[in-house]
């Protein structure tokens, strides 16, 4: 799979530049996860940051709710990138053999001082997924 091309295919990184892309691709480290594994925790810190699936779908929960599933070109984490040690808000878990790109919240911020756009496309993404998590708790 080109990476490049995966990243331009993602609504956050489509208006950057291929050179900004080719660093992206550069710096993002692909992981593995089997079917029930927990990509990310409730409530624990981290400093990976920023998860992009690339292969395989997973589930978003919130103590026992299920808030979204997602599918390849979802991306999570994005609150890490832009808060420092801050508690994750949800787990989310492979619901079947995933691959995800892995990018640290340091070059995320990298990017963004050199690609703007993406700090407004990343704040219309969490004011939607505030407005639907709010939706799906409410319910």
């Amino acid at each position: 799979m080109n990476t490049v091309e995966f990243l331009r295919g993602t609504p956050l990184f489509a208006s950057c530049s291929d050179k900004s892309l080719t660093s992206l691709a550069s710096l993002a480290r692909k992981r593995e996860f089997a079917a029930g594994d927990q990509i990310i925790r409730e409530d624990t810190g981290s400093t990976m940051g920023f998860y992009l699936l690339l292969e395989g779908s997973a589930v978003v929960t919130r103590g026992d709710t299920l808030l979204a599933e997602y599918a390849p070109g979802d991306y999570f984490g994005e609150i890490a990138l832009l808060l420092d040690d801050t508690a994750r808000t949800a787990t989310v878990s492979a619901k079947t053999d995933v691959s995800v790109l892995v990018i640290t919240r340091w070059d995320f911020r990298a990017l963004v001082k050199t690609n703007p756009e993406i700090a407004v496309e990343l704040m219309a993404v969490l004011a939607q997924r505030l407005a639907d998590t709010d939706r799906v708790i409410s319910e």
